[in-house]
């Protein structure tokens, strides 16, 4: 048994020894073939870069050649460029030498005509110095005294015949442009020849039955007392029938409280609270109806490229009067003279229409009301940027300052036409306007006073305060303040009442 046992360790000693004996062998035989095959790898990848680098290397070679080759040939033209420089400035050269030998002739031969010149003018001089001697002596004077006395005659004979000419040329001058300005003036007028437009301070309101009569005077007086504080203008309600009458000098203020009350009537809700709500509404609107006469009154005149402030200027010219003429149609009509006489003296009618349309914007403006309006409107026109002979014609208008522009004695003119025909102005409703306008801004400028409204034909002036800053006792004393400066600063036919109005509110919200 132990026999067995040492053979079968024997036996497995061997066969392991053997293994690894085989093992290792078989293990060399791969390591080699794979050693093998690396090198033979190698050697291909190392054929390969050389292939690679000897086809670059070519390839250079190719680039090089080409670029050496054409750079060549660029050395080539260039050489040939400098070739035909040469040839030709070789020729100019023979050119220039070919022109300078011959002004060298030229010059000889000028040399030798400039000495028989000489020659013939000396012969001249003694000829004529033989004819001077022998005229002097027949004469019995030297040939100076002979020029002057010659001289002397022709310049009295010019002086004379020049005066003649020149008093006819003046005489003829004043009898054609005494007759060609009666016919410019003449035509002009014939041809802007419009309807006189006459403005009141009365407007109608006409109404449908008496019963809105009630509603709109409202519960003891309240909606016609908030209508007037609010819009500035007297409403007289009487036995008219069918109709209420709207009071004020300003024709804004009246167009205001007209459409007010329209708005109000059809609406059927009068109210203090719905008429300030209405008033302002209707403001609003007004100045937008303002923008759009302006805009529309551009476009009828075919005036482009206005300032939008201009064009406001312009629209307010509808509700503003001059002397009882209507601003807008007066400006309009200047504006037209204007264009036609420039047409007629050869000027451009564009500029001289426009400065016709704004020569009496200073009187619609809010701006420095101190300035005379033709400066005002210069000063506003400069502001905007208007050309400058526009500028001047504004305010030249009226002579207030120089006329430095032809456009501005058209402008003088056309106003003087507008103006002046029969029945285009009433000289006492301008200034029955100003002393009312006068009289608000007396009362304007007083400390706490919000609005101030001159109504009645200007027996009196109503003057509303704020609440916060009069009290009751300083509204008391400032209805005497104001009638005592009115008697001092101002004439007034009768007696003005001054009524101050001072009304506390008070609001709050539910929530």
């Amino acid at each position: 048994m132990l026999y067995y046992i040492l053979s079968a360790v024997i036996g497995a000693v061997l066969a392991l020894a053997i293994y690894i004996v085989v093992r290792r062998i078989v293990m060399k035989g791969r390591r080699d073939a794979i050693l093998e095959k690396a090198e033979l790898e190698g050697e291909n990848i190392k054929k390969e870069k050389i292939l690679q680098a000897k086809e670059r290397f070519l390839q250079l070679k190719s680039e090089h050649d080409k670029t050496v080759s054409q750079k060549n040939n660029e050395l080539r033209d260039a050489e040939n460029r400098l070739k035909q420089k040469e040839n030709s400035l070789n020729e100019k050269n023979n050119e220039l030498q070919r022109r300078l030998n011959d002004a060298e002739n030229m010059k000889k031969s000028l040399a030798g005509q400039r000495e028989s010149l000489e020659r013939k003018a000396e012969e001249y001089e003694r000829l004529s110095d033989q004819v001077n001697h022998q005229l002097e002596a027949i004469a019995g004077m030297t040939a100076a005294e002979a020029k002057n006395v010659l001289m002397e005659n022709m310049k009295a004979e010019a002086r004379t015949e020049a005066q003649a000419y020149i008093n006819d040329t003046i005489d003829e001058a004043r009898l054609n442009a005494a007759k060609e300005a009666k016919r410019i003036v003449i035509n002009t007028i014939q041809r802007t020849a419009t309807e006189t437009a006459i403005e009141n301070a009365v407007t109608t309101f006409p109404i449908d039955n008496d019963e809105i009569k009630g509603r709109i005077i409202g519960r003891e007086g309240r909606n016609i007392r908030a209508l007037e504080a609010a819009t500035g203008v007297e409403i007289v309600v009487d036995d008219t029938p069918d109709a209420i009458l709207l009071s004020a000098f300003d024709p804004v203020r009246r167009e205001v409280a007209r459409l007010a009350l329209h708005q109000l009537v059809i609406d059927g809700r009068i109210h203090p609270a719905r008429i300030e709500e209405v008033v302002s509404k209707v403001q609003k609107q007004l100045e937008d109806e303002i923008l759009e006469t302006g805009k529309r009154t551009c476009i009828d005149l075919g005036i482009h490229g206005m300032n939008i402030e201009l064009v406001k200027l312009i629209g307010r010219m509808k509700y503003r009067s001059s002397y009882g003429q209507n601003l807008l149609q007066h400006s309009r009509e200047v504006a037209n003279i204007c264009a036609i006489m420039a047409s007629e003296l050869g000027l451009n009618p564009k500029i001289a229409k426009r400065a016709g349309l704004l020569h009496d914007i200073g009187k619609v403006s809010e701006l420095d009301p101190e300035l005379p309006h033709a400066l005002l409107g210069m000063k506003i026109a400069e502001q905007y940027k208007e050309r400058p002979e526009i500028c001047n014609s504004i305010g030249a208008h009226h002579e207030e300052t120089e006329m430095t522009t032809v456009y501005a004695p058209l402008v003088l003119v056309g106003d003087a036409i507008s103006g002046a025909r029969p029945g285009a102005r009433r000289e006492v409703i301008e200034s029955y306007i100003k002393r009312l306008k006068d009289m608000e801004n007396l009362a304007q400028a007083y400390p706490g006073v919000t609005k101030s409204y001159a109504i009645q034909a200007g027996r009196e002036l109503r003057v509303i305060v704020g609440a916060e800053e009069v009290t009751d006792a300083q509204a008391a004393s400032l209805s005497g303040e104001i009638a005592q400066k009115i008697q001092e600063e101002m004439t007034y036919p009768g007696q003005v009442k001054i009524t101050v109005i001072r009304e506390t509110r008070s609001v709050a919200f539910a929530k």
